[in-house]
């Protein structure tokens, strides 16, 4: 599929004050990915000085060990409910054990 293609369950690390570590209940969570996109490095600094937090980071050991953006969420005094990753939740939901960015969205 191409050298940029990312397939597979990876670590990600969730900053302990962020909703996504609330909802997972752990620091360290295994998601499936399927997708070539990744947040830019540069733009990280800016995005973050614009209200975006970046909570859910990966070391990429596989290449060149950079540390890749997985989660980012905007702070609830901006929208009741933002979280969004690169990994699909989705992959890992089963019917009686549906994703927890799935579940917050429903509380």
């Amino acid at each position: 599929m191409g050298g940029t293609m990312r397939l597979g369950a990876r670590e990600t690390v969730l900053k302990k004050d962020s909703l996504a570590y609330r909802l997972y209940g752990s620091s360290s969570i295994m998601e499936r990915h399927r997708h070539r996109y990744e947040v830019n490095p540069s733009m990280v600094e800016e995005l973050e000085s614009a209200g975006l937090k970046f909570v859910g980071r990966n070391m990429d050991s596989e290449t060149t060990g950079d540390e890749r953006m997985e989660v980012i969420e905007l702070g609830e005094d901006i929208h009741p409910y933002f979280v969004a990753a690169q990994f699909h939740p989705e992959f890992m939901s089963r019917p009686g054990k549906p994703s927890p960015p799935f579940l917050g969205l429903l509380k």
